[in-house]
């Protein structure tokens, strides 16, 4: 994304783009229903979460439409002088695991797709780690 276009202050960047996840995911990119560049303050260790959005109604008949349902990722900020090592981990581990967990998802049973599910892939201290979240 240029720098014109940004919506983050001077000292953070997104650690990914579109292509590093497009080029990862390829075909499982149809399942994907949202790509979101997060702009909020503090992620604090987060650097990528996906959600699995459900096609369940929230209340009293309000449902999702159906063309939200499937994969949302987010990618969330780091300080910039970490973007490069950060984007390395991210494309060696964190993307071919994303890719495996939407291929789960796809190949889920019922009770699985009919329930909200989000991970996220943690950095501290360049060690990556990730895990299912209420």
């Amino acid at each position: 994304m240029s720098a014109r276009n940004r919506r983050l202050p001077r000292h953070c960047a997104w650690p990914l783009t579109t292509t590093d996840i497009n080029g990862c995911l390829g075909t499982c990119m149809t399942r994907v229903t949202d790509l979101r560049f997060l702009t909020g303050h503090d992620s604090g260790t987060i650097v990528l979460g996906a959600e699995w959005v459900a096609p369940h109604p929230f209340n009293y008949g309000r449902g999702i439409h159906p063309d939200m349902v499937g994969v949302r990722i987010d990618v969330h900020p780091v300080e910039a002088i970490e973007r490069a090592a950060t984007r390395a981990v991210l494309r060696a581990q964190a993307l071919p695991q994303l890719h495996e967990w939407i291929t789960q998802a796809i190949a889920a049973d019922e009770t699985w797709q009919l329930t909200p599910h989000q991970h996220y892939w943690r950095l501290t201290d360049g060690h990556l780690t990730h895990r299912d979240e209420a």
